[in-house]
């Protein structure tokens, strides 16, 4: 059963929105997950140039660059500001133009939809590290400042205030990474949104599975020497090797229970995720993985002013529900609510984020809440 918590007056049962199931039109996912798509709908790029940007781990970079876009309809209020501005923040290993995608544009920005661009002013930002903003692999590789998340939100701020001129959000949509970052944004800028809401990201360190996951990629490609302290000519065998791991714990048991029923179907996983491997850069994967190093806000959960509805998936791996770590997270989030939403073998586990088709009507659901309680 779908668990709903709201945060004030317990757990309480309501119906929730009814979730379409996959169409049998669409076609069988791969190992191919996107970490890479290109974008489908009308949006204008651009990039916020720091200079003299000051590092968690100390170091300093003369210039750093943020790859933004922007799509929809701005509305402004009697004083010209942007009231309907929506950032939209993506995992690890992707970028914006992911979430301008098919996948997303059909199930969230289309006519009717829940961030319809007819009525929402979109902002997607690559996250220090990733596409097109400054990552190791555009040179620096290994001496590239070792970020970590508080870097990668304090840049999304200064480029949402500072390019973009926003002063504040109507809302903060994150997945994953973007999740994550959509906690720090609460603690650490209180009153800039009038909500987030994190997709498959918990508001506590990273820790078990999630963690040794990521020690496990970050070992392999380290103590590969083909790696070469990060100069390496080619993929790293040892990225190469450990991926269909890291593939494997972003799925779903019921989906991989459903998808993978033999030796052969195995093998093909495993050697289409190190094809898959082998065309993303090992650096910015390790740098990414690690960034996640200083991820904790829970000491200041009780203090956020903004409203939180936090969607976990019940067959996601990397967040187990039987740790029950959102539920009784959110009870010290003041106004939060939470839908763990369950999984089935046409879900995706922790990348059922990626095919929002899945969870499009809850999205939908809160921000109708918002909006009719938002002037």
């Amino acid at each position: 059963m779908v668990t709903l918590g709201l945060v004030g007056a317990g757990c309480v049962a309501s119906p929730p929105p009814e979730t379409p199931a996959r169409p049998s039109s669409s076609p069988q996912p791969t190992t191919a997950a996107p970490f890479t798509s290109a974008g489908v709908i009308a949006a204008s790029d651009g990039t916020a140039v720091f200079h003299d940007v000051h590092f968690a781990d100390g170091r300093v970079l003369d210039e750093v660059r943020i790859h933004y876009a922007t799509a929809g309809t701005p509305r402004r209020d009697d004083r010209g500001r942007i009231v309907n501005a929506v950032l939209m923040l993506h995992w690890t290993g992707s970028s914006g133009d992911v979430l301008q995608g098919r996948a997303f544009a059909d199930a969230l920005y289309a006519p009717g939809k829940p961030l319809d661009l007819a009525r929402h002013y979109l902002v997607f930002i690559d996250a220090l590290g990733h596409g097109r903003s400054s990552k190791p692999s555009d040179g620096m590789r290994a001496r590239f400042p070792s970020y970590g998340y508080e870097d990668i939100v304090s840049l999304q701020h200064r480029t949402v205030t500072e390019a973009l001129g926003l002063d504040h959000l109507h809302a903060i949509v994150g997945l994953s990474m973007g999740g994550m970052n959509a906690w720090q944004w609460a603690v650490r800028y209180p009153d800039f949104m009038d909500a987030i809401v994190p997709i498959v990201a918990l508001p506590a360190p990273i820790s078990g599975r999630n963690l040794i996951w990521r020690r496990f990629v970050a070992l392999h490609i380290r103590k590969d020497p083909t790696w070469a302290d990060g100069n390496y000519t080619s993929p790293p065998r040892g990225w190469t090797e450990a991926f269909p791991v890291f593939r494997m714990m972003l799925d779903g048991v019921p989906h991989l229970h459903e998808t993978v029923p033999d030796r052969d179907a195995a093998d093909t996983f495993v050697r289409d995720a190190s094809a898959q491997a082998a065309r993303m850069d090992a650096n910015d994967i390790l740098y990414a993985l690690e960034a996640s190093r200083d991820y904790d806000p829970s000491p200041a959960l009780e203090r956020i002013r903004t409203r939180v509805f936090a969607l976990n998936f019940a067959d996601d791996e990397f967040n187990p529900v039987s740790l029950g770590i959102l539920e009784s997270s959110m009870r010290r989030v003041p106004r939060g609510k939470y839908v763990i939403q369950p999984g089935t073998t046409a879900s995706f586990g922790h990348f059922t984020q990626a095919h929002p088709e899945v969870w499009a009507p809850r999205l939908g659901a809160f921000l109708a809440e918002l909006e009719g309680a938002t002037p």
